[in-house]
């Protein structure tokens, strides 16, 4: 005789599941709210912005597509119950996501993050009184033939800076340069890292031939010490901290005047453990244009908190 046994989705997730962990350590009222204020067609409002918007969290917690992202919809259950859907209930298709993320735009995300971080200062995870800042690269194409071969159609003498808006499908990426020998064509990621916790407070996406002393202004703190390579250790990046009032600790060159050894030694040894924040991000780019990559520049950062913050012990209470 075959036994009817009802089963919810609440008792299929286990209880030490991240993504419940996610969903008791972090608040998404505020979130909620600013969501709620845009105007959605009927596609939107079937779902819910919160839930369309906890579905891209879960996209960049996992770094799948969105036809991978439809699938995961659909399976897991775990991930069912964080974005707020019933067992049996219809997921969204893999062609909402791209209306989505252009409906919420980098803007109204990047107030999103901003109120994520602020939950992490207000916890006493985050205060922003040493941070780290480094740079790292985002590879838009691997190689650039068929750029070369419209460059030598057009006449044009060399493929540079110059001439690639004009040949490349992607207008805004660039060719960046890291030391003498390292080239690479896309954009460059800008990041700060809190010292005290290891997250992500600031992240900016610029073209790749930015270079990190310039693209400091970006992710600069307004107080605090910051630490830095030899990349920030030039103006503009020296002219920007003095006008924010921070002290930048940058490493110096070797012929720069007031080289010390010793402490450039002492810093690279503080910065080391946050270097692993930057090994690992990711290497190349999911989007074309710097907005839609500064979304994605975002989405990963939120993500990589969430994970930062299962690992961190709660901050002691101050009495």
């Amino acid at each position: 005789m075959n036994q009817l046994e009802i089963v919810s989705l609440e008792m299929l997730v286990p209880k030490k599941h991240n993504y419940r962990r996610f969903k008791a350590l972090w608040n998404f009222k505020n979130i909620e709210e600013k969501l709620s204020k845009l105007q959605c067609s009927p596609t939107y409002k079937g779902y819910g912005m919160m839930r369309l918007f906890l579905c891209l969290v879960v996209q960049f917690m996992e770094d799948i597509s969105d036809r991978e992202l439809e699938a995961y919809l659909e399976e897991n259950m775990a991930v069912k119950w964080f974005c707020g859907f019933q067992l049996q209930e219809r997921t969204p298709d893999y062609t909402l996501f791209t209306k989505l993320r252009s409906r919420i735009g980098t803007k109204l995300l990047s107030t999103i993050f901003q109120e994520l971080k602020q939950q992490l200062k207000t916890q006493g995870y985050m205060n922003e009184a040493f941070t780290f800042v480094d740079a790292s690269h985002l590879i838009s194409k691997a190689s650039l033939w068929q750029e070369r071969d419209k460059a030598i159609e057009k006449k044009y003498e060399k493929l540079n800076n110059e001439t690639l808006p004009q040949v490349a499908h992607d207008k805004q990426a660039r060719i960046g340069c890291k030391g003498k020998g390292k080239f690479w064509y896309g954009y460059k990621e800008h990041v700060s890292v809190d010292m005290d916790s290891g997250m992500i407070n600031k992240v900016a996406i610029t073209p790749a031939n930015l270079t990190d002393a310039a693209g400091f202004k970006h992710v600069s703190t307004k107080k605090g010490v910051i630490y830095a390579d030899k990349g920030y250790c030039l103006a503009p990046a020296t002219r920007i901290a003095k006008q924010k009032g921070v002290e930048l600790r940058a490493i110096k060159k070797n012929n720069m005047e007031g080289k010390d050894a010793a402490l450039d030694k002492g810093y690279s040894k503080l910065r080391a453990p946050y270097e692993r924040v930057f090994s690992r991000m990711r290497k190349r780019v999911r989007y074309v244009g710097i907005v839609k990559n500064q979304f994605a520049g975002f989405m990963y950062a939120i993500c990589f908190n969430m994970k930062r913050l299962l690992r961190l012990s709660p901050p002691p209470k101050l009495a």
